[in-house]
């Protein structure tokens, strides 16, 4: 493996790591800040929302020249169906991306001093969470796609996370690797580990409704060519 190639990997790692640690240690920072007041719940929701979409909008502008800021197995699956990325580039990202999150999960614990090793409680199973985690993650995708502005494309990233906080019951995890990560804190951002598999696929699912749709509203001829394997 080369620098060049290296490179990018280092950067979706990293940028992923720092993306969970912002997620899951802004969610513990609001529990102990608020604990015990009037409608606690929507302040850490609030907190946590705030903190995630301003690290995430940071973090894009950081690292899209390096890597083009995925942070996210179900984005660069996408880039994958439609030829932007080959398929040995979209399987070190995801692998990238999962290494990264699960360090961003440690990494928020030893900063507050919590057990680093965790297992969530936080249980959410039902229909409806799926349902949300397909909408999210298909709005994700659709805003990456159809923001023509490039320049804009961090902020309307940024802005559809901040928005799914609070228009999907599950609070908009769009993301396999973060899911997989929140799985291992038995916080707030907390997931139950039986609940990943079906956050996932419903992720995943997303992440495909929109590429298809972007295949048909753009087609493929339209998108650059894709480096071979």
């Amino acid at each position: 493996m080369t620098e060049d190639s290296l490179r990018p990997l280092v950067a979706e790692a990293l940028g992923t790591l720092l993306l969970v640690a912002t997620v899951v240690g802004s969610g513990i920072m609001a529990q102990r800040l608020f604990h015990g007041t009037d409608s606690s719940d929507g302040l850490v929701l609030l907190a946590n929302t705030a903190a995630t979409a301003a690290g995430l909008l940071a973090l894009i502008l950081c690292f899209a020249p390096i890597s083009g800021s995925h942070f996210n197995p179900a984005v660069s699956l996408a880039a994958f169906w439609e030829g932007r990325l080959s398929r040995r580039e979209a399987s070190a990202f995801g692998l990238a991306q999962m290494v990264g999150a699960l360090g961003g999960t440690l990494f928020a614990h030893l900063m507050f001093s919590a057990p680093l090793l965790q297992i969530s409680h936080h249980a959410r199973p039902e229909w409806p969470m799926l349902l949300s985690e397909f909408t999210a993650t298909f709005a994700l995708v659709v805003v990456i796609r159809g923001t023509r502005n490039q320049a804009l494309a961090p902020f309307a990233v940024a802005g559809i996370i901040a928005a799914g906080y609070w228009f999907t019951p599950s609070t908009s995890f769009a993301n396999p690797a973060v899911t997989l990560a929140r799985a291992f804190t038995d916080s707030f951002t907390g997931i139950r580990p039986m609940d990943v598999p079906g956050f996932m696929a419903a992720q995943f699912l997303g992440a495909l409704a929109a590429t298809v749709l972007f295949r048909w509203m753009q087609p493929p001829e339209a998108l650059p060519a894709v480096v071979s394997d």
